[in-house]
């Protein structure tokens, strides 16, 4: 059955060529960003809305501030207030954005920003002082005046480039938290999961009060949005991997046989994620269903720390937006992009992308298994053509942005594409490596193939699509099946290409919810079931 569903050029379409990408997501990717974790884009998801009657929408989901313990309290995870966290969106194919949500945040020190405070003295009415608390609530967090610090937020769309388009606020329609009125352009993200002392009601009831409806700019449907911490949504066998890949072979090679072997590490960790449910009308270029989308976050230029510093000014921040984090498809940064290199693709922009082209051409990391597992596995063919083909232009017919007369060709760019006029699966239904099963031995088969799922990664991806055993087997060789033709010469199969591989950490659609924001409730941090 594994060997059915064969990892061939559609695996690649989004994948930047990834050499061996049975590591983490881009979490702790590159130096700079290590030192600045709040802006530290983790992992994004775009697909098709599978919720029960939101067909015609696209989900959209971007995690920041990665590998949160759930207790960590006194200040838990809030994001940066200096920063700015942006969503975009390329609907002609030139590597630049054509639609971009930012997503800016503030923080409000309780009791007037003089913090919460409590009387503290002689308890026979002699004198006492207000002491400011240094936690974070003074009880149930859904009740009035119990919560030091509240977090809102505020999101703009800009039409056009990003930083000279003219942006115009998301409006609230109304819903369910009362704080936030029809037309309202503040909206608020719910605390962190504290735990059940701090949500006696619960929180996964509490955080669903923060779904909002809301009206999008130009867009005549109203969409969702909720900003809030979530559980981790990314599997992987993190620890042994880095460590070397340091598994038996015969656990890494055993496919479907392995693929729940290790409980996932990263299960009780959490993420604060960005979302949005958006009509695909409001995202497309009228008549071209395909769309590219990649997610930064930018710091101002300058930072001058105060020596004298307060809660309102630790620092004064100055200068232009400078990008500091980019992610597009998963592990391109974490395990593509050679170290000296990892803050410089950072800070760059996918119409740019020609300048990491080596990376892509010459991957390293089938070479780094090799050493680790014996010579002979890694393919041998340079450049990688079979990979820059289907990953610089998409896949024709599936996700690709069409080429026409009238104008420059699509640009070579990394985005993670999706073509919405594909219909969205049903979670029940979806297969975990996503649109590879279309293809039988290099051919896309869509008709008598159970294991066809085209609304899958690579064609966007969706929470439940393991990206990581599908990069494994893309670049061991699967997409090569028994022979590559490239230009007029054929060449033999990579040695590996028979081989399924896996991390050995499941991923599949049933460990989220099938509505949205699809994620799952955060681990609480008293008793570590997100309850």
């Amino acid at each position: 059955m594994r060997m059915q569903r064969a990892i061939t050029a559609l695996s690649v379409g989004v994948l930047l060529a990834l050499p061996g990408a049975a590591l983490a997501s881009s979490h702790r990717e590159a130096p700079f960003v290590t030192k600045n974790p709040k802006v530290d884009g983790t992992d994004l998801y775009a697909f098709s809305s599978y919720e029960s009657g939101r067909t015609g929408f696209v989900t959209l989901i971007a995690d920041y501030l990665p590998l949160q313990d759930a207790y960590g309290g006194p200040n838990y995870f809030e994001l940066d207030p200096t920063a700015l966290y942006e969503i975009h969106i390329d609907n002609t194919g030139d590597g630049v954005e054509d639609l971009t949500f930012q997503f800016q945040f503030q923080h409000t020190l309780g009791n007037n920003m003089k913090g919460l405070s409590l009387a503290i003295g002689y308890a026979d009415g002699g004198p006492t002082q207000d002491i400011a608390v240094p936690f974070l609530n003074l009880g149930d967090v859904s009740k009035a005046g119990t919560l030091n610090v509240t977090e809102s937020y505020t999101v703009n769309v800009v039409p056009g480039p990003r930083r000279s388009g003219t942006p115009a606020p998301v409006k609230a329609v109304g819903g369910p938290n009362a704080a936030v009125v029809a037309g309202a352009t503040t909206f608020f993200k719910p605390t962190d999961n504290i735990g059940v002392k701090s949500f006696p009601g619960g929180y996964a009831a509490y955080a669903s009060s923060f779904v909002y409806p809301i009206n999008i700019p130009n867009c005549p449907t109203p969409g969702k949005m909720f900003v809030g911490q979530r559980a981790e949504p990314f599997a992987v066998n993190l620890g042994p991997v880095f460590d070397l890949i340091d598994a038996p072979a015969m656990v890494i090679t055993h496919g479907d046989t392995s693929a729940n072997a290790v409980p996932n590490p990263l299960a009780k960790k959490n993420v604060t994620s960005l979302e949005l449910e958006v009509p695909a009308s409001c995202l497309i270029k009228a008549g071209q269903p395909v769309i590219g989308v990649w997610t930064t976050a930018s710091m101002r230029q300058a930072r001058v720390l105060n020596p004298g510093a307060t809660y309102t000014v630790p620092s004064v921040e100055g200068g232009a937006w400078t990008q500091v984090s980019r992610l597009g498809a998963p592990l391109v940064n974490e395990v593509v992009i050679g170290l000296p290199d990892k803050d410089r693709w950072n800070a760059s922009e996918p119409k740019d992308d020609a300048q990491f082209a080596r990376y892509v051409t010459n991957p390293t990391l089938p070479a780094v298994i090799d050493v680790l597992f014996g010579p002979g596995l890694a393919p041998q063919l340079f450049p990688r053509a079979d990979l820059v083909e289907a990953f610089l232009t998409g896949v024709p017919g599936v996700n690709a942005f069409p080429t026409t007369d009238a104008g420059p060709p699509p640009a070579t760019c990394e985005e993670l594409r999706l073509n919405t006029a594909i219909a969205p699966t049903a979670a029940a239904t979806q297969n975990y490596l996503g649109a590879a099963g279309c293809f039988v031995d290099g051919t896309l088969t869509t008709t008598n193939n159970a294991a066809c799922d085209p609304a899958g990664f690579p064609n966007g991806r969706r929470p439940g699509d393991d990206v990581v055993d599908i990069a494994l087997d893309v670049m061991e060789g699967y997409l090569l099946g028994t022979s590559k033709t490239i230009g007029t010469t054929t060449q033999k199969a990579a040695p590996a290409a028979g081989i399924p591989f896996t991390d050995a950490v499941q991923q599949m659609a049933s460990q989220f919810d099938v509505t949205f924001p699809y994620l799952k409730t955060p681990t609480s941090g008293a008793n570590g079931d997100g309850t």
